[in-house]
């Protein structure tokens, strides 16, 4: 008990004697062996005799405080007027000659000579210190700082989910002129699909996650959607009817025109584009059936134009459709406005020529891209001479110079790549905007950032957005924001640190020596491969035909069916003892 006085409050506190715990008792005993364990000989020849061994053994761990304060030094300024003088009394300082005569004598003296050399090394050392460098100093302040270390880094932003159903994107396109909206093509080619499945698309206000702002009706299901660049309202899209149709946003989400099914391609529209015009409603559109049209948004009754993709070998053969290569991909430049390029589903990248006067002419050039389908193409916004192609399991760079090989290729990846793009799509300010970079969905729900300038052997970020695959993106306008459209129906809005999205001053400098080497280089290789070619066939020319020999050739062949008919005995015979 506690006592104050009487104003103060007055606490008891107590405690039982049991949640003290075990009472400890302490006695005087000396030491005790608890175990001892017996040396193994067998394991003396692995000892290391260690002489002498110092080792400290402590309890607790050893602390120190040591205090240490340096004397402060005091500096003070102060100024020496200093004039000529210690010269004898029958010298006259004025005189410059007697001041020399006299100077010319102590000089000849043996004990000046001793004077100098004994003060030489204490001059030495004051004028040492005199230009010794001040470690606690700041020099140089006047240089500008050094730029801060790049830190490139993509993450998500927002999530778009279609409501009800999970279909999967099909296309994306951002509304032209820098616009906040994005549309969004939704539909499911799957045999197993009901035939009454929705098949709506929308278009997402990128501020709003919760809700589209505005549902398109399509009559059959949507495979592309694209903004026109001159109308923020104004959409065209392909159907997997073979038609193709256009949307103004400002009258609902039904469509305002369709071309009939006569005029319409005979399989499934993959792709459709704006081209330049001076209406700003013409676009193309290309399809698998190996035909691409070219139609007016203001009479969709009948293509203006049409072209059969059918390379030819002379200039007086004629296409045929039944030789033609089903398209898998479709790029336009507006700076070249008769000329295109498509992607094959053989994995040929074709260039066309809108003008051509024979088909011939029409279609010129051909480069073997990929094993399989080419599912992007694109050329560099500004340098319009490289395009890249992805397809099978990488992307690559091609010029239009080299076409046997490309200049710039990606690792073979693990998993398929399914979309790729330049950042950005279209290039509204070359000063400011990353023309190096160029990105790349996967199967993995991964997206990569390649940055030519940076790294070439590898992406320079590679972002989980999802676990499904990613099959559509497309880069924003402004060179930071990416959509990308997941096998679910789910939108994935990344966001680009901002040494990604902008570009240096020498950027462009450095990139066009990088293209310009690696185009030298590869021609260099091509024409070495032209002349081993060359000679190969002229050796084979010359050498005279082997005779055939019958009998080694069906020895050969009933050896090897005895190595086979064994081969496959024994793994029956594996398989029935296992099971």
């Amino acid at each position: 008990m506690e006592k104050q006085e009487k104003t103060d409050v007055t606490y008891e506190y107590s405690m039982r004697r049991r949640q003290f715990g075990k009472q400890t008792f302490f006695s005087d005993q000396g030491p005790e062996l608890c175990v001892s364990i017996a040396s193994n000989p067998a394991m003396y020849p692995n000892y290391i005799l260690r002489n002498p061994v110092d080792v400290e053994i402590q309890n607790t761990g050893t602390m120190s405080e040591h205090y240490v304060n340096s004397v402060r030094v005091e500096y003070t300024s102060s100024g020496v007027n200093h004039v000529e003088g210690g010269w004898p009394k029958d010298i006259n300082m004025n005189d410059p000659e007697a001041t020399q005569r006299y100077r010319r004598k102590i000089e000849k003296d043996d004990s000046y000579i001793h004077a100098v050399m004994h003060l030489a090394h204490s001059m030495e050392h004051n004028i040492l210190q005199n230009n010794a460098i001040d470690m606690y100093q700041t020099y140089y302040s006047e240089l500008p700082d050094l730029p801060p270390v790049e830190r490139s880094s993509c993450h998500t932003v927002n999530v778009y989910r279609e409501p009800g159903a999970r279909r999967p994107v099909r296309a994306l396109s951002w509304q032209a002129d820098g616009g906040a909206r994005l549309a969004a093509a939704h539909a499911a080619v799957d045999l197993r699909t009901p035939a009454r499945a929705p098949q709506h698309s929308y278009i997402w206000d990128i501020e709003n996650a919760n809700a589209p702002e505005l549902i398109l009706k399509p009559p059959h299901p949507l495979l592309d959607l694209q903004y026109n660049p001159r109308d923020q309202h104004t959409l065209v899209g392909g159907f997997l009817s073979g038609q193709v149709g256009w949307w103004d946003t400002r009258r609902g989400g039904e469509p305002v025109a369709l071309c009939p099914p006569h005029a319409a391609h005979r399989e499934l529209v993959r792709n459709v584009l704006f081209i330049n015009s001076k209406t700003g409603a013409e676009f193309f559109s290309s399809s698998p059936d190996g035909v691409i049209k070219w139609w007016d948004a203001r009479n969709l009754n009948e293509p203006t134009d049409t072209m059969i993709i059918d390379i030819v070998k002379t200039p007086t053969d004629t296409q045929n459709i039944a030789n033609a290569y089903g398209v898998s991909a479709l790029e336009y430049e507006p700076t070249i406005p008769t000329r295109f390029m498509v992607g094959t589903e053989s994995g040929l990248i074709i260039g066309g020529n809108r003008k051509g006067k024979t088909a011939f002419e029409k279609l010129p050039t051909k480069y073997e891209a990929h094993l399989g389908p080419v599912y992007a193409l694109q050329r560099n916004p500004t340098f319009l001479k490289n395009f890249l192609t992805v397809g099978d399991w990488t992307a690559r760079v091609w010029s239009e110079d080299c076409r046997e090989s490309s200049i710039i290729w990606t690792y073979s990846h693990q998993t398929k790549l399914t979309d790729g793009a330049w950042n950005p799509m279209r290039l509204w300010n070359i000063y400011y905007l990353k023309f190096s970079l160029f990105l790349v969905t996967q199967w993995d729900g991964c997206l990569s950032c390649w940055d030519l300038l940076r790294r070439q052997n590898a992406p320079l970020v590679t972002a989980q957005l999802c676990d499904e695959p990613l099959l559509r993106l497309r880069p924003h306008e402004t060179g930071v924001l990416v959509a990308c459209g997941s096998s679910k129906g789910t939108v994935y809005l990344a966001e680009l640190s901002q040494n990604l999205g902008t570009a240096d001053k020498n950027d462009k400098q450095l990139l066009t020596h990088i293209l310009e080497r690696e185009n030298k280089r590869e021609r260099i290789l091509e024409a070495r491969m032209r002349e081993l070619r060359l000679k190969m066939r002229q050796e084979r020319d010359a050498a005279p035909p082997a005779e055939p020999d019958s009998a080694h050739a069906d020895s050969d062949l009933a050896e090897a069916t005895a190595e086979y008919t064994q081969a496959v005995d024994e793994q029956l015979n594996n398989y029935s003892n296992s099971t």
